[in-house]
């Protein structure tokens, strides 16, 4: 069974025992989260797309909190002698998805 969720403004495929890395949310570790926008679920023969939610229920466990990977910004401008740089680094939430289930 995989549902399809949303959350920070994406979507994700998710199906029971998947890990994925979501935008950060204000939970601590260990506790557990339970997906509001369920937009589709299904398994092998069956799939229902909603308008624009389905009623299910998709449950995550929070792994841990933690920043990606430092991308470098470099501004620059020719002939000015004008350079900036800049890093920065994604908050993310690591969820584990324990179940998926209609209601």
């Amino acid at each position: 069974m995989f549902a399809i969720v949303e959350t920070g403004g994406k979507q994700y495929r998710v199906s029971e025992g998947d890990i994925i890395f979501v935008e950060k949310l204000d939970l601590e570790e260990g506790s557990t989260y339970t997906f509001e926008k369920v937009l589709a679920i299904g398994d092998g023969e069956d799939f229902v797309a909603g308008t624009p939610t389905v009623e299910a229920t998709v449950t995550a466990n929070v792994v841990k909190n933690g920043k990606g990977k430092k991308i470098h910004i470099i501004r620059y401008k020719p002939k000015k002698d004008s350079k900036k740089h800049i890093g920065h680094r994604q908050p993310y939430t690591k969820l584990q998805i324990v179940s998926v289930a209609k209601k």
